[in-house]
């Protein structure tokens, strides 16, 4: 690429990347989309939830995305993983694994999260397909079947009561010595939400689909989809390094208007939130675009 200098550097080119490109480039921006193509939701079979798009696969979206925004002749784009980054005076110098260096006055980083897989064989095969992390995304193509919850605790007995909207026949799986209180083990099995605390060894599948666990103790039950919150770490380390903090829950920490606690650093997407939709990044992603684009055109007034 012969241009290295951008007015906004984008590291991420998924949806909410995306997202903040369009409007940014819609206000004459001259971008940079920098993507490495490893979307967490590569597995997932159907996108949902997300008004004009339901039922499509996260592919079709991205693609579609991408002529879209690739028709503003200000936004170029590139395939590169961002290794490092740095703040000079007044602009950032980014590198990429190629060695290429890019430089712009400000950043956005829309990298999203690595999930932690569990050692259970089978789960990461499962991930996306029938093991699944939100319930508004795909608990309807699941409704009214046999569902498990792969969880201990606050999060096993809040998300049993809260998968229960969606169907009659639930277990909650605490893979090993419940931590649940008696008060919460009595009222969730007063629902009819069973518990189970046999450590489990695999999922048994059939290209991501669940056909039954099978435990540590040899026995087995089938399952038709399962929901799991994963611990996660943040995709891409260069916002830490550049002085970005991160909350109590290992997000990148943003201010109403998507700024970091850098100066002229954005994040958008699921690097900074839980509520991880595809509607949600794009709204994201559509909002930094336009408040970054508005400090700009003020600070340079």
């Amino acid at each position: 690429m012969s241009d290295t200098e951008f007015d906004v550097i984008i590291v991420g080119g998924s949806y909410s990347g995306l997202a903040a490109a369009m409007a940014l480039g819609r206000a004459l921006r001259k971008v940079l989309i920098i993507d490495s193509g490893t979307p967490c939701n590569r597995q997932t079979p159907h996108s949902h939830n997300f008004i004009t798009q339901d039922g499509k696969t996260p592919e079709s979206i991205s693609e579609l995305a991408t002529r879209q925004v690739m028709a503003y002749p200000t936004i170029h784009f590139l395939d590169g993983l961002v290794i490092d980054g740095k703040k000079l005076n007044n602009t950032f110098e980014i590198h990429t694994k190629n060695g290429e260096y890019f430089k712009a006055a400000r950043l956005v980083f829309a990298t999203g999260i690595y999930d932690i897989m569990p050692d259970i064989k089978g789960f990461s095969e499962c991930w996306g397909i029938s093991v699944l992390h939100c319930p508004y995304c795909h608990g309807y193509e699941v409704r009214s079947k046999v569902t498990g919850i792969l969880g201990n605790g606050d999060f096993g007995f809040e998300f049993s009561q809260l998968i229960s909207n969606w169907t009659d026949d639930l277990t909650l799986y605490t893979n090993g010595t419940s931590t649940l209180s008696e008060d919460e083990t009595h009222f969730l099995k007063s629902r009819d939400i069973k518990i189970v605390e046999t450590k489990i060894s695999a999922f048994e599948h059939n290209e991501g689909y669940i056909n039954y666990i099978q435990f540590a103790d040899g026995s087995t039950m089938a399952v038709d989809a399962l929901y799991a919150r994963l611990p996660f770490k943040q995709h891409c380390t260069v916002p830490e390094a550049l002085g970005c903090a991160l909350d109590d829950m290992g997000y990148i920490a943003i201010d109403g208007m998507q700024k970091t606690s850098v100066g002229g650093v954005y994040a958008c997407g699921d690097n900074t939130t839980k509520i991880r939709t595809v509607a949600n990044a794009v709204a994201m992603g559509t909002k930094t675009g336009m408040m970054l684009n508005k400090e700009y055109v003020l600070q340079n007034f």
